[in-house]
């Protein structure tokens, strides 16, 4: 057992090692359009081989014009030759030359700090990805997330986490959990295999609607399409309806209603929010579908780099272990929260990718085979509480792998079932 003499320790140390390393590059050379259409390196002044292009024509005017007139010295010709170039008399005229002032452009402005430097951190010009299409509900957590924030549609659960790691947004929200149909067990792999931390979290009613084209009657549908969580959320009430349909599976409820609409599919209805109606043009046939009105979708938020606990407000703790004794140690894990009073609000088992079987050679049994899970738990405590280091130091005893996903604040947010209309 090991006890921390200050609540803030080894907090960070918790988020340290998960947080990915940088290597310093070589400064890279930038090219900026010139006004002569030359790319210069160093972004600044006219290209030196117009200017030499420019005086080589000079040159071969001049010249071309003394061998055709008869120059009097004594008349002081070769001053009033360089009097008439620099104030741009007949003689300059004949020598074709284009002013300096019409090649003249407006250069870009160059980056500076302020551009690469992160966005703010209260939700006004962050750049927030999401999986699906305008009308999503991943849409609607994004928005109530971040309000006025910029929303960045993502066709995969991937291209969101990867859009924030290479810095095409600021922070990504994705489902991880609905009240009915359970845990989106993708996204807790990719939490596995990214690099990013939860920030935060947000949940989000969810208000299913039965969508078809205008004029489309529900004795017409043969088939009933959208994402398998709104299919399973929606499956006994569809029977009560009387639909006699197939019913298929597409990548997200927006993208179905989205799809009847682009292809004028008149048998085919689509379970999407009633914003996805209005976005696509599609009626509303069925209001409320959903099996149970308490359906609730929760989502995280995710960032580049973690925010910092505190105490003032109930916070979560995100984390993920293994052993390599396999599932055995589950309890002991499991003592270290009930020990201190730590309510968990959810574990979750995924295979191990890397080691998804493990064989035990016993003399008097044989050899056995058992199966290596990882284990996802949250957690309602933060990790600048002393009780909440102390859990997991007692943890990462029994555990050969633990990694602190994120400790955030919890969403407090009251919610009624009734009054979400909103954007999977």
């Amino acid at each position: 057992m090991h006890t921390l003499s200050h609540p803030y320790s080894n907090v960070l140390n918790f988020f340290n090692h998960s947080r990915p390393s940088f290597c310093r590059v070589g400064a890279t050379r930038i090219s900026i359009k010139c006004g002569h259409g030359f790319e210069s390196v160093y972004g600044f002044g006219s290209a030196r081989s117009d200017w030499q292009s420019d005086c080589a024509i000079l040159t071969s005017k001049v010249d071309s014009l003394k061998d055709s007139h008869v120059v009097n010295e004594n008349s002081n010709g070769g001053a009033d030759h360089v009097a008439a170039v620099n104030g741009h008399t007949s003689a300059v005229s004949n020598l074709n030359l284009v002013p300096i002032e019409s090649k003249k452009q407006i250069q870009p402005k160059p980056l500076t700090i302020s551009d690469l430097s992160p966005a703010p951190i209260h939700g006004s010009q962050l750049r927030v990805a999401y999986q699906g299409v305008p009308g999503a509900y991943s849409e609607a957590a994004a928005g109530k997330a971040y309000p006025d924030s910029q929303v960045i549609p993502c066709d995969q659960f991937e291209v969101a986490f990867q859009a924030v790691e290479l810095w095409i947004a600021d922070r990504a929200v994705l489902p991880v959990e609905n009240s009915l149909g359970g845990s989106i067990h993708r996204n807790y792999d990719l939490l596995l295999r990214h690099r990013l931390h939860i920030v935060g979290e947000v949940q989000l009613p969810v208000h299913h609607c039965l969508l078809a084209l205008p004029d489309v009657r529900k004795e017409y549908l043969t088939r009933v399409i959208s994402h398998p969580q709104a299919l399973a959320q929606c499956e006994h009430t569809l029977t009560k309806l009387g639909l006699n349909v197939a019913r298929e599976a597409v990548d997200d409820t927006a993208g179905a209603a989205e799809f009847v609409a682009t292809n004028n599919l008149r048998d085919t209805a689509a379970i999407a929010s009633a914003r996805a109606a209005e976005l696509y043009g599609l009626q509303i046939l069925a209001d409320g579908i959903q099996d149970d009105p308490n359906n609730v979708t929760r989502f995280v938020m995710l960032a580049r780099e973690p925010v910092i606990p505190r105490t003032d407000r109930p916070f979560k703790t995100s984390i993920v272990f293994a052993h390599d004794k396999g599932t055995s140690v589950l309890f002991k894990v499991l003592s270290a929260f009930a020990f201190r009073n730590i309510s968990l609000t959810k574990i979750e088992s995924r295979p191990h990718r890397n080691r998804p079987i493990r064989v035990v050679d016993d003399e008097s049994e044989g050899t056995a085979k058992h199966f290596e899970y990882m284990f996802y738990v949250d957690f309602e405590a933060s990790m600048a509480q002393v009780k909440a280091q102390n859990a997991l130091a007692e943890v990462q005893e029994f555990t050969s792998f633990l990694r602190v996903l994120g400790s955030y604040p919890m969403d407090m947010t009251p919610w009624n079932p009734s009054s979400c209309r909103g954007g999977d």
